[in-house]
């Protein structure tokens, strides 16, 4: 996938229908709370420390989800505001978060939150920019922020199986759901995760990015994979039948080729850039 392709497919993704977004992960979001991973702690060190944050800083959230990112935000002692569209996320990350008394889950959309202009030290976003039209995203994470604020940006890259392990598993996607069977290697990964970087620098409303990638291995049960799977759009759009026939099959290769363990690794990244002056007011 090329920049021009990476840009349009985003694109797609937040021209989605606002009440359809909102409500996406419903069916999959105690699944997404369990088997989701977490950012790398060392990787969270390094972007709070390039953020220039502390105890005192003031953070503005989009898109917490179950509070995946927002727990280690939160182990600062800082003030958060988190806005999550979704009521079941919404739920799971007060839950997540009720040891940390400054922290607030707002359910409400980024598009619909009242600003509140320049009051925040940083905004965040873990996998859930793209959700949002970029010509709202950036402007109004921009007008958040106070003067050389920051916008970080974390993602989690797809969990990929080993090559051995994907190459058994392909023949159970060739059979029920060719067009999931797809495997992308670190190159690949690693091109998308720049461009999704570049889009911040694009927008014109940021500027000196840095950025870092780390990469963590793991081992699920068959049947917490399945789960993790079941939280990707790409399978929650698939008719239960196709995705019941689909998990089984899978289930039952992994059984067979990993006695009922799969080998996993994902690529984990922040992107942080300062508020373009002058631009976000």
């Amino acid at each position: 996938m090329d920049y021009k392709e990476l840009r349009q497919a985003v694109k797609c993704i937040a021209s989605t229908d606002l009440e359809e977004r909102k409500n996406w992960y419903s069916p999959a979001a105690e699944d997404y709370n369990s088997t989701r991973p977490k950012y790398p702690s060392e990787l969270v060190g390094k972007a709070v420390n390039a953020a220039e944050l502390s105890s005192s800083s003031r953070i503005l959230e989009i898109g917490s989800g179950p509070g995946t990112a927002t727990t280690s935000f939160a182990e600062l002692g800082c003030r958060m505001v988190c806005i999550e569209p979704n009521p079941d996320f919404c739920n799971l990350a007060r839950m997540n978060c009720k040891s940390y008394p400054t922290v607030e889950v707002i359910n409400k959309s980024f598009e619909e939150w009242n600003l509140e202009p320049e009051a925040f030290d940083a905004v965040l976003a873990a996998i859930s920019m793209h959700w949002i039209p970029a010509e709202i995203s950036y402007a109004k994470a921009s007008s958040a922020l106070r003067e050389d604020g920051h916008l970080i940006l974390l993602w989690n890259k797809e969990l990929q199986p080993c090559k051995s392990m994907q190459d058994a598993l392909s023949d159970v996607y060739k059979l029920h759901a060719p067009s999931l069977g797809r495997y992308e290697d670190r190159k690949t990964q690693e091109a998308i995760l720049i461009g999704l970087g570049q889009m911040m620098l694009d927008s014109g409303r940021f500027r000196n990015l840095a950025t870092e990638t780390m990469e963590t291995s793991l081992t699920y049960t068959s049947d917490q994979y399945i789960s993790l799977l079941g939280t990707y759009s790409s399978y929650l759009k698939l008719d239960h039948r196709t995705r019941n026939v689909l998990f089984a099959g899978l289930r039952q290769c992994i059984l067979e080729k990993g006695a009922g363990e799969i080998r996993l690794s994902y690529l984990s990244t922040y992107h942080i850039a300062q508020k373009t002056p002058n631009l976000g007011k």
